[in-house]
Parts: C-alpha cells; sequence; structure tokens
C-alpha cells in the first residue's frame, strides 16, 4: 500500500471529533492493507513502530530533509523496512550510513509524507487514532466481537499482532488468543481517590494494600526459566538477577506475578524512587539490591486465574509466595483502611490500593475495581518544554511545561497532550544537569529562552490540588507542583488525563 493512503487516513481521523468516523475511516484502511503491512501500519499510526526508538532525533532529520517529492511514491513496507536498517546500522561508519538511509527515503516522500515520516521517528504521533478507536476499527474491519479483540490484544500486548491475526486468520483465532506464560500481558491499572473511606464506597470489600515507591514488575516462570518485564512490557530480565533468584525459590513450575520492586535501605525503609529506577539503566555494577514484593497472580501450574475474582488470586498467591506479599489487609471497614493506610505511610511507602475482591484481573485497563489512594495527589505528566534557568541555575534548563494527556481532543488535538501548568521545584542539581542534556538531544524548536520538545519523557509530579485557570488550555493550574522523579518505566501514553487532573476541582 502506498504511504500516502495511511497519511491521508492519519489526517481525516485527527481532523474529525467524531468516534464513528474515526472507526470507519480506519476500518476501511485495514481491509485494505496487504497482510505484511498491517501490523507496521498499526505501529506508525498508534506512534509505536514494532522496531522502537531507532535513535533517530529532530536535528538529525532536519538536517537530512530535502526537498519533497512532487508525487507520491513509497510505499507502507519502504517505512517499515526503513526502520529496520536504521535500528540494526551500528559501528564504524554507521553515522552515514543512516543518513543517507534517511535522505533517500525522504527524497522520495511528498510534503506530508515528509511530516508523517518525521513523526513516526521521532515518536511524536498524535493522529487521534488512540488504541481504543484502533481496535473498534479493527473489530469491524474484521467483522469479529470487539470484546474479543480487546482481550486478544491485552493478552498479547501487541496492538499490531491482534490486528494482523484477526484481518488474516479471523475471529476464531482472536478468540483463542490465550494466556501464555512468557508472553506479558498489559498490567491492570487503577483509579485515584481522596481517602480509604472514598474507594471503598467504590469497590465494597476489598483487599487493602500498601502502595510502593517502586517499579511495577510482571514476572513470568517456566520451570527454571524466568522473565521479567516492566511496565512497559520491557524485558529486564538480565538487570535483575536477585528477583529472578526469589522467583526461582517459590515451589511452583509455572506461574506469572504481578508486583513491584524497589530497593530498601540498611533499616529496611524504601530508598528513593531514583534508586529503583537506576537499577532499569544502563548495566552497571549492582549495588543496589531489589526486593520484589507481589500483589497478585495471573497463572499457577497450567491454571490461569486472569477471571477468577480477586480473593482467588490472593488465595493462590498465599500458597505460592506468602514471603513475598505485600502487606495488606481484607476489610469492608473504612477505620481499618485507614489504619493500614497510617501503617504503609509509617514505613515509609506512598499509601494504599484498594482492591474489590470479588473483581477479575482486568489487563491493560484502568477501571474501578482498583483504587489509589495517596495523602499527595502524585499525577504522571509528559514534558513539552524547559525554560533556561536564571541565578545559580544560569546554564542549566530549569522550569518544565507540563503536559497532561487529551485522548478525546476536548482542549487540542485528539491523543495530545494539554499544557497544565510548570514547575522548577525539587530539581537537584544531578536532574538539572541530566535534563539539560536530554531535553536538548530532543528538542523540536526553541526560542531565547524556551526549549520546546518532543513529548515523549514522562515525569512524576506531586501537587496539592488544581484551580481554574484561563492561563493554560485545560482550564486549570496545579497547585505548588514539584517533582518526585522522573519516569522511565513509562510511556508518554500512559500520562494521566486532563480530565483526571480537572475532577480535582472543587465540586467537580
Amino acid at each position: 500500500m502506498l504511504l500516502k493512503e495511511l497519511v491521508d487516513t492519519a489526517a481525516t481521523v485527527a481532523a474529525t471529533r467524531s468516534r464513528l468516523t474515526k472507526v470507519e475511516a480506519l476500518a476501511d484502511l485495514l481491509r485494505r492493507l496487504p497482510a505484511d503491512e498491517i501490523a507496521p501500519a498499526v505501529g506508525f499510526l498508534v506512534g509505536r513502530a514494532r522496531q522502537g526508538r531507532v535513535g533517530v532525533g529532530w536535528r538529525q532529520l532536519s538536517s537530512v530533509m530535502g526537498e519533497p517529492a512532487d508525487a507520491p511514491t513509497l510505499t507502507v513496507a519502504d517505512l517499515d523496512a526503513l526502520l529496520d536498517r536504521l535500528l540494526t546500522t551500528a559501528g564504524s561508519g554507521s553515522a552515514a550510513l543512516r543518513s543517507t538511509a534517511l535522505r533517500d527515503l525522504t527524497s522520495r516522500a511528498t510534503a506530508d509524507e515528509q511530516d508523517f515520516v518525521g513523526r513516526v521517528l521521532i515518536g511524536e504521533m498524535r493522529t487521534g487514532a488512540l488504541e481504543g478507536v484502533l481496535l473498534d476499527a479493527v473489530a469491524r474491519a474484521a467483522d469479529a466481537p470487539g470484546d474479543a479483540v480487546r482481550r486478544a490484544a491485552m493478552l498479547t500486548g501487541d496492538l499490531g499482532e491482534t490486528a494482523r491475526l484477526a484481518l488474516v486468520d479471523g475471529p476464531d483465532a482472536v478468540a483463542a488468543v490465550g494466556l501464555q506464560v512468557g508472553r506479558p500481558v498489559l498490567p491492570m491499572l487503577a483509579s485515584t481517590a481522596a481517602d480509604p473511606a472514598s474507594a471503598l464506597e467504590v469497590t465494597g470489600e476489598a483487599s487493602v494494600e500498601w502502595k510502593l515507591d517502586g517499579a511495577r514488575i510482571q514476572v513470568h516462570r517456566r520451570g527454571d526459566d524466568v522473565h521479567v518485564y516492566t511496565r512497559s512490557l520491557a524485558d529486564i530480565t538480565h538487570r535483575v538477577p536477585e528477583v529472578v533468584d526469589v522467583v526461582r525459590s517459590l515451589a511452583v513450575d509455572d506461574v506469572i506475578l504481578d508486583g513491584e520492586t524497589l530497593s530498601l535501605d540498611e533499616d529496611g525503609a524504601p530508598r528513593p524512587f531514583q534508586d529503583t529506577m537506576s537499577r532499569f539503566g544502563a548495566d552497571a555494577p549492582r549495588e543496589t539490591l531489589l526486593r520484589p514484593w507481589f500483589f497478585d497472580v495471573l497463572h499457577v501450574d497450567g491454571r490461569d486465574l486472569l477471571d477468577e475474582p480477586l480473593s482467588a488470586r490472593l488465595a493462590e498467591l498465599e500458597r505460592v509466595a506468602a514471603e513475598h506479599r505485600i502487606p495488606g489487609e481484607v476489610t469492608a471497614d473504612p477505620a481499618v483502611a485507614e489504619r493500614v493506610s497510617r501503617e504503609a505511610l509509617a514505613a515509609g511507602h506512598e499509601g494504599i490500593v484498594v482492591k474489590g475482591v470479588d473483581a477479575p484481573y482486568a489487563a491493560g485497563r484502568r477501571g474501578k475495581s482498583w483504587v489509589k489512594v495517596k495523602p499527595v495527589h502524585t499525577y504522571d505528566l509528559v514534558v513539552l518544554a524547559c525554560e533556561w534557568g536564571s541565578g545559580r541555575r544560569q546554564g542549566w534548563l530549569s522550569n518544565l511545561h507540563l503536559g497532561a494527556l487529551d485522548p478525546q481532543g476536548e482542549y487540542g488535538e485528539p491523543g495530545g497532550y494539554v499544557m497544565v501548568g510548570k514547575t522548577f521545584k525539587g530539581l537537584t542539581d544531578e536532574l538539572l544537569r541530566w535534563q539539560t542534556e536530554h531535553f536538548q538531544s530532543i528538542e523540536t524548536r526553541r526560542t531565547a529562552h524556551v526549549v520546546h520538545v518532543e513529548p515523549t519523557t514522562v515525569v512524576e509530579i506531586a501537587l496539592d490540588g488544581v484551580q481554574r485557570s484561563s492561563r493554560y488550555p485545560g482550564g486549570i493550574a496545579l497547585r505548588f507542583a514539584r517533582v518526585k522523579g522522573y519516569r522511565d518505566d513509562k510511556r508518554p501514553q500512559d500520562a494521566d488525563t486532563v480530565g483526571a487532573l480537572r475532577a480535582l476541582l472543587p465540586g467537580a
């Protein structure tokens, strides 16, 4: 298929707020795609090419981008092949080879195609083709049940492969997709509440568990073969041998566990989140040990547990990993939940997560069955730009421009990010040095005082609340925002929404 057809469909989707129009346009495109171009095309549309990031920044791209072609000739397969080439080109002379490959392809692209290719390469696709809309389009194009398509995508963790399966192999193949040890699934997510009593009103009787300030992990074991994945499904097994050792010591043959890992200090208190995340980065000497804590089990010795209630899953978790369970109590009493919250905070943790005991495991969804409660509001936002500092921070990028996800385009472009505030608080000298280098490497443009960047960096922000404001497009401004840390384990599409922030407004 010509790339122009993909570009035109993306433009149609971005130009309308009608979900039905989006679904119909995408379904029509999917029906016409050759089998081997379905997965790449879906990856391009949702901003996650199957190759991942290939190390191309805006500076490099703009330096090789020449005059656009007059007529479209590029195919979806051509762009997919370019990403393969960029991913595998390394070593001496690779920079020149990569530039030549980029120049050759972009010289064959029309103006609209050049813009599309650029956004794919630097990870700035915001067409409004959100995953939920595309899943509906896959179901429509394949004449398959929507629930079956969504479940297959959650269990494979791969929307492109799910689309290919549905369109090529048909609805029966989609329905046959099941949980598979060794293939990570999208994690279940939690909504938020102001206090334990409010959370229990939503969930009913619940397991009230400590919320650790750690990193989410999903661990798969088959025999002695163990793999550890992050919440974004990246394989980090080789970086966490102590987690592997713990899981190998369990009295099971096959198991899939969901939990957190974090580092503890000499007194058993949690170290700062950044200490944990540093272990997930470069392969450095392991001076900091990680401890796993598990709060759910999805499979054990041939038995899938996804559709069983949490009460049944917790019974199995107690049986196979009792020593490594996150502390908590099952209760419907707000006073008990409040006590568990105080105990978690006293131990140095973030708060609690209240989980309905009757709920199944909803992979990839943020519903009302899990509700997190923290004494201070924390949200994951995306850095849109940063300002040069003054005084002691002269020469460093300091004040961050923060954006919240706008899934439906209520305040801007569908699937884009709406600025909701700024902050320079909570930044250590180490973070200032890091972000000065990092944000200049992903800048898209700059003015005298502001460096605008690709919206790909997630930062965890603590705040006291929000207030109404006409200063920012979302109609709100953050109150007393401060940086808790950068979240390398999260994707920009995992950021909190502007709607979630607006819900903090009095009377909302």
